[in-house]
C-alpha cells in the first residue's frame, strides 16, 4: 500500500508536468494600434500584439496556428542593435520588417518559413521588428524606405 506521502508526490509531479506546458501560454501581449504609410502615401491600418520583455519576444508568435489579416506582433528591442529572428515553433509564414527607431523599415524579409531553424538578419541595427502574415507586403506594396507609425515608435 502507497503512503500519502507517496500519492501526494505522484499528485505533484502529475500537476507540474499538466502545468508545464501552459507555462508559455501564460504569457500575455498587450495590443495597439499601428500603421505603414508606404512612400506614395498610402497608410495600411494594423493591429499589433507587444512583445516588450524579453519572455515576450522569446514566445512571439510561436505554436499559433492563424492570425487575421490586419494584425501583428511588433518586437520592441528597447535599443538599436541588430536582430536576428528564427521561426522556430512557429506555423505561421511571416513576413518581417526591420525598423529603425525612427519608423523607417529598413529591411524587408519575405516569407519566412514555418518552423525553420535558419537565422533571419536584419542585416543593420533596428530597434523593432513588425511580423505580420506572409503576403501582405506584396500584397500591400510594401517596400523598405516606408515608415511605420505607433505610440512605442517615435517617428520624425
Amino acid at each position: 500500500m502507497r503512503s500519502a506521502i507517496q500519492i501526494l508526490g505522484s499528485a505533484l509531479v502529475a500537476l507540474f508536468l499538466l502545468v508545464l506546458p501552459v507555462a508559455a501560454a501564460d504569457v500575455g501581449f498587450d495590443t495597439a494600434p499601428l500603421s505603414v504609410v508606404t512612400a506614395d502615401g498610402k497608410t495600411h491600418d494594423f493591429t499589433v500584439e507587444l512583445a516588450l520583455d524579453s519572455e515576450q519576444r522569446a514566445l512571439g508568435l510561436m505554436n499559433r496556428r492563424d492570425m487575421a489579416a490586419d494584425h501583428g506582433m511588433l518586437f520592441d528591442f528597447g535599443q538599436t542593435r541588430q536582430v536576428l529572428m528564427w521561426m522556430k515553433n512557429t506555423y505561421l509564414p511571416l513576413d518581417m520588417l526591420f525598423i529603425l527607431a525612427d519608423g523607417k523599415v529598413a529591411t524587408i524579409r519575405e516569407n519566412a518559413v514555418p518552423l525553420s531553424e535558419a537565422i533571419i538578419d536584419s542585416r543593420v541595427p533596428v530597434a523593432f521588428v513588425l511580423e505580420v502574415n506572409a503576403g501582405t507586403v506584396k500584397r500591400l506594396g510594401l517596400h523598405e524606405g516606408d515608415r511605420v507609425v505607433a505610440e512605442r515608435i517615435k517617428g520624425k
